[in-house]
């Protein structure tokens, strides 16, 4: 039987197609953000299992992967099996999210970094998913966060500088639902559910996407969170608005409008429409988010031709306290890659720049390198292929991994003025 060489379960090999895709992908967004002011940092893949498993990452603690501490035997295994505390085999884990990172860099690197910082972290993160389409183990975050401004302006450019980024990446149609956490409290609690459910109620409604509003009633009751007495309003509050979610304010808002986080909402929903009119905002008072250290606005990317999200993000302004002994604003934004990959076209061959040199067996080596050095100096990227029999797939592996020319290469040829470029086309 030959052995299994497939990677992992959850992760992939990219060809070098796919490899130039993403990575030309990545610098158009990198390119936007810097553009804006945004300043690229790098965390370390793997941070102290306490720190991944302190309560500021929600549902995502429990798929963290765990390293084993050095020098544990059976003994040790054994011990823990029996406490049912397995946890305790691990010091290390590899990050599953950039967020909780960054606050660990920011409470590490504060004073180096100025008032208000604006980050961009780009990096594989790691979950113990269960693998299915466009749910992988290993995947790219990109995310952008501005730490240190407590004003809405963090919010406004967050989307304003997400929604730029997904126009040059040639992704139309976007809009951007938004909510806030404070809105989402007092929805809960107009229904009677006690404050300290409020959280596990949260974790119930951000399933209205995979079970409906039905579900979401129905598993509320059954946890003993939501009266019965209330169930059926929930089941009418938790349906979508009628229009974009706007125009709520005043004496006709509903009983469970938070009117201050509201307002908050308007402000920001104006002052981007004004920087950016074709940036459709939707107030959705159902998204939730499902991450625990939201604490404010909280916003999604949704097309309408996907049954789902392509990145969001939110205000939250409790979590770098937690490392650094005081309370600093912050607010941030993730696009998701992987799924915004397989929906952009592949790039067009990159042209005559791009060139194959086919050559006989008897040209000199030291030649072939002269004429690919002659090349490159002209601004070229440049592949040297041994003719083949079949030259026909030779030249067609090259046309997909972006070549956009070839040449041929014979004993006599003596400088790049003598090649011939032709199309691969």
């Amino acid at each position: 039987m030959a052995p299994d060489v497939n990677p992992p379960r959850g992760m992939r090999d990219f060809l070098p197609a796919e490899k130039a895709k993403r990575e030309q992908l990545l610098s158009t967004i990198r390119d936007q953000y810097r553009a804006r002011g945004f300043e690229e940092i790098e965390t370390p893949v793997v941070e102290d299992a306490a720190r991944l498993h302190s309560g500021l990452g929600g549902d995502n603690e429990k798929l963290a992967f765990g390293i084993l501490k050095r020098g544990l035997d059976a003994s040790d295994v054994a011990r823990a099996a029996a406490s049912d505390d397995l946890t305790s085999l691990t010091d290390l884990g590899l990050r599953f999210d950039l967020t909780v990172p960054l606050a660990r860099f920011y409470a590490t690197n504060r004073a180096k970094l100025p008032p208000v910082f604006k980050s961009i972290q780009i990096a594989p993160v790691w979950r113990a998913e269960r693998p299915q389409k466009g749910r992988y183990r290993q995947f790219v975050q990109c995310d952008i966060d501005i730490i240190g401004e407590a004003g809405p302006l963090a919010e406004i450019e967050l989307i304003t500088a997400t929604a730029a980024t997904l126009t040059a990446l040639g992704l139309h149609g976007c809009r951007i639902r938004i909510n806030h956490r404070a809105i989402l409290r007092h929805l809960i609690a107009s229904w009677g559910v006690a404050a300290k459910d409020t959280e596990r109620a949260l974790i119930t409604i951000d399933k209205e996407d995979k079970i409906g509003v039905d579900g979401v009633v129905a598993e509320l009751t059954a946890l003993d969170i939501l009266p019965e007495s209330t169930a059926e309003q929930a089941r009418l509050d938790l349906g979508e608005l009628a229009d974009d979610g706007w125009g709520l304010a005043g004496e006709g808002a509903p009983a469970w409008l938070d009117q201050s986080a509201y307002a908050e909402l308007l402000g920001i929903r104006d002052a981007v429409k004004a920087a950016a009119p074709d940036v459709p905002l939707i107030f959705s008072h159902n998204l939730v988010r499902g991450m625990g250290y939201y604490t404010g606005a909280i916003f999604e990317i949704q097309h309408p031709e996907f049954g789902y999200s392509l990145g969001g993000g939110g205000r939250y302004d409790g979590m770098i306290g937690r490392f650094l002994g005081s309370d600093v604003p912050a607010a941030g934004f993730s696009i998701g890659f992987e799924r915004i990959v397989d929906l952009i076209p592949d790039p067009a061959p990159s042209g005559d720049e791009a060139v194959v040199l086919v050559h006989d067996k008897d040209v000199p080596p030291q030649r072939l390198i002269s004429l690919q050095a002659e090349l490159i100096a002209q601004g070229r990227r440049v592949r040297l292929e041994k003719r083949a029999k079949n030259v026909k797939a030779l030249l067609a592996r090259a046309a997909e991994s972006g070549y956009g020319a070839f040449a041929n290469v014979h004993a006599d040829t003596a400088s790049a003025d003598e090649l011939q470029l032709r199309p691969l086309a």
